[in-house]
């Protein structure tokens, strides 16, 4: 399962804060910005912490490194998306299991969310090659 949205670092993540409205011939299916209809749940600091078992200091540091997403509320507190916990869980199972520091752990969340992108395209395409799936 993808836990985290597809992006390089924590920059430019899709979904995640505003996006520039595209005007002109060059608006598709594809580059239109959507909004969504009803408001998206926040969870704030205090509860991603209560959920993930983390300290709210570890779970900023995460955000400034970019592994996390947050956004910030009209007070200036920071609030994430309702899969942050399951994010967060990610990043410390490979902290605990493999021993990696965080700048890798933000480059294997990244190979590891692409991967899923291109296992995903081709499951759509219905195409295999001769050779097993690696995973």
């Amino acid at each position: 399962m993808n836990d985290r949205p597809a992006g390089a670092g924590g920059i430019g993540r899709p979904g995640v804060g505003a996006r520039p409205v595209r005007t002109g011939a060059d608006i598709t299916a594809s580059t239109a910005v959507r909004y969504a209809l009803v408001p998206v749940p926040r969870l704030s600091l205090a509860a991603v912490a209560r959920l993930s078992g983390l300290h709210p200091d570890l779970i900023r540091r995460f955000v400034a490194l970019g592994l996390v997403d947050a956004e910030r509320d009209f007070a200036g507190r920071p609030v994430f998306d309702p899969t942050a916990p399951a994010v967060l869980a990610r990043i410390q199972r490979l902290r605990t299991g493999l021993c990696l520091n965080y700048a890798s752990i933000g480059l294997v969340l990244d190979l590891l969310d692409r991967i899923s992108m291109l296992e995903a395209a081709l499951r759509r395409t219905g195409t295999r090659s001769e050779t097993p799936p690696w995973t």
